[in-house]
């Protein structure tokens, strides 16, 4: 039996507590964010970073930009898990996520989870429950819940939250499969959450430089450099790229298995869709090895034909 609902567990940490201060801020940023002409049609999907918003919502914003809702029955919410490993994917429990946008976390808004769809992916025998302690400690899911609660304003729709897990590469290629049939449906929006790289001592992660034969780089540089190169595989829907470039140097990019599960999930469809980066920003700028930073990045998909 389904508990009510998951609270916003991160409202008054990661990101403002206050509706009416999420909602300024929201407005902010989303005006800031120059549209892409390309993407007239609007998105189909968005990769979009989860860190606390005083980093990551400026970027995000790039993404969200270009999402137009008419239409848009469900959000696919595909973020990855930060304190449970798993090698499979992950369904809530919960009916339904909260959110505090234009409504105080004492009685947050209510997004109803698809159980329709939940029923149609578990029964593909590929799907676990998330435990529910797992599901409110997780923020990869929950950042992106205002932005999509902004986004789609007084629309009824429904949230279908996906925690992708440690997978493997024919893991990826199988989950991308069940999901396809749902991408190709322009009556759902995905959203793909993950920053990029998290350099530094404290991730564990201090490949320095890169290319290897750039000498004359800065830290900040290289780190741009080598999530440039994931990015550019990326935007070439290059899943088997993107695969050996995350054996060959490791990046830490957190939402790499949702990425690598949107790009199988092209991959049937095409040559029907295309995907361009908005948006790239750092938290710091590295200059020194004892100083560390992270990554986000912004990317749109949509459809050509």
């Amino acid at each position: 039996m389904q508990a009510p609902f998951r609270r916003p567990t991160h409202a008054g940490s990661w990101y403002t507590s206050n509706p009416n201060e999420l909602v300024q801020q929201l407005n902010g940023w989303m005006a800031d964010a120059a549209p892409d002409d390309e993407v007239s049609a609007g998105a189909r999907a968005v990769i979009a970073p989860h860190a606390g918003f005083s980093y990551s919502g400026p970027t995000a914003a790039w993404a969200y930009r270009h999402v137009r809702c008419d239409g848009v029955r469900r959000v696919f919410l595909l973020g990855p898990s930060h304190s449970l490993y798993t090698p499979k994917c992950l369904l809530s429990t919960y009916a339904s996520y909260a959110v505090n946008h234009e409504a105080p976390v004492s009685a947050p808004k209510q997004i109803p989870i698809d159980q329709q769809i939940y029923d149609e992916l578990a029964a593909t025998g590929d799907f676990d429950e998330m435990p529910r302690q797992v599901d409110e400690r997780e923020h990869s899911l929950e950042m992106h819940l205002p932005f999509i609660a902004h986004v789609m304003g007084a629309r009824q729709y429904t949230l279908v939250p996906i925690m992708i897990g440690a997978l493997s590469e024919a893991a990826e290629k199988r989950y991308g499969k069940h999901l396809a049939r749902y991408l190709a449906d322009a009556s759902n929006l995905f959203v793909v959450s993950s920053d990029f790289c998290h350099w530094g001592e404290r991730f564990d992660f201090v490949l320095h430089p890169w290319p290897p034969d750039a000498r004359h780089h800065q830290i900040f540089q290289s780190i741009e450099a080598l999530d440039r190169e994931a990015m550019q595989l990326i935007e070439q829907l290059d899943a088997d790229g993107f695969a050996q470039y995350q054996r060959k140097t490791g990046n830490t990019i957190c939402g790499r298995h949702p990425i690598a599960v949107l790009l199988r999930a092209i991959q049937p469809l095409q040559p029907s869709f295309r995907l361009k980066f908005t948006r790239y920003a750092q938290s710091s700028q590295c200059c020194r090895c004892d100083e560390s930073s992270v990554s986000y990045a912004s990317a749109v998909v949509w459809a050509t034909a």
